[in-house]
């Protein structure tokens, strides 16, 4: 029984150093999600204010612009999922490829080519591992992003539209899979089609956003053309959609990782008291034997004595 007592003593204190190392990455994630959330916060200033203008451009003027054309017969569609760098997130992954993967066959079933981007480590190691071709990849920024960082995302997403389809690399429409950060307990994989755009549903987010007592759109006169205003103004557009993705998408596995290393704290407590009390039983045990020992090795001395005496 002595054996089996330091078994379990050895167990409860491997999971004790377990459970140090899940509570602290628990309070790093909460720290993380904090500050992740004020960075979503402070960037839905410059992206309401930058859907207004491009809404206002697109009802203002009647131009036909290459972002907010649709292609009559699409043949080829870009899909950017948004992972992340690091695992310990519960679910956070699985569900944001689950996504794509749904989105994926949704366009093939369409009878489009879907080309694949791909951000965070997790993702690349997915379709690596099934040998699927990844147009392009990019890692090390998913825990902070920066603008920098969606800008250098849209820059080959936006020259993949730009080029003609039949040429390598065209594409005619651009989706974006990411994790929506709805509050500390629920995170939802959603996807969304950026290019063309679709100016009707800006149209109702602005004003969802914009409700300050008139939804009148402001009218502009455009110098040199409305062209151009679009032109300039459209790639910051699908830069601050996908910064925000990105900001989203951090917030979301923090507290995806908040979450699974709150479950593995608790699970390492509930291992902690069934330990204890199988180590108590065990000792329990062994304790009793031992008396039973004393008692019958007693019995027999003092049945050994009665003997002799006779």
């Amino acid at each position: 029984m002595g054996a089996q007592v330091r078994v379990y003593k050895r167990r409860i204190k491997s999971v004790t150093a377990t459970k140090k190392i899940t509570k602290a990455m628990e309070m790093i994630a909460a720290s993380r999600i904090v500050k992740a959330q004020r960075r979503v916060a402070a960037s839905e200033p410059y992206a309401t204010e930058l859907t207004r203008a491009v809404t206002s451009v697109a009802y203002g003027s009647n131009v036909q612009h290459w972002l907010t054309t649709e292609v009559e017969r699409p043949t080829r569609a870009a899909v950017l999922l948004i992972t992340s760098d690091r695992g310990l997130a519960g679910g956070y992954n699985a569900n944001a490829i689950k996504a794509a993967e749904q989105l994926s066959n949704r366009l093939i079933g369409e009878g489009k080519e879907v080309v694949n981007f791909i951000v965070g480590s997790k993702g690349v190691a997915y379709y690596r591992f099934r040998e699927r071709q990844v147009e392009q990849s990019w890692t090390g920024f998913t825990d902070s992003p920066t603008y920098a960082d969606a800008k250098a995302v849209a820059e080959p997403l936006l020259e993949a539209v730009q080029a003609d389809t039949a040429a390598k690399g065209g594409v005619d429409e651009l989706h974006i899979v990411y994790t929506e950060f709805v509050s500390m307990m629920t995170q939802t994989a959603k996807d969304e089609r950026m290019l063309p755009l679709s100016f009707e549903k800006s149209a109702e987010e602005s004003a969802e956003v914009l409700k300050r007592g008139t939804q009148i759109m402001p009218l502009f006169d455009f110098e040199p053309s409305a062209e151009d205003v679009l032109d300039a103004l459209l790639p910051r557009y699908i830069e601050s959609r996908i910064y925000n993705a990105l900001l989203q998408a951090a917030a979301s596995k923090h507290a995806a990782t908040r979450r699974a290393m709150k479950s593995a704290t608790d699970n390492a407590e509930d291992l902690i008291k069934s330990y204890t009390r199988l180590a108590n039983a065990a000792r329990q045990a062994d304790i009793t034997q031992e008396i039973s020992e004393i008692v019958g090795g007693a019995s027999a001395l003092a049945d050994a004595s009665s003997g002799s005496d006779r």
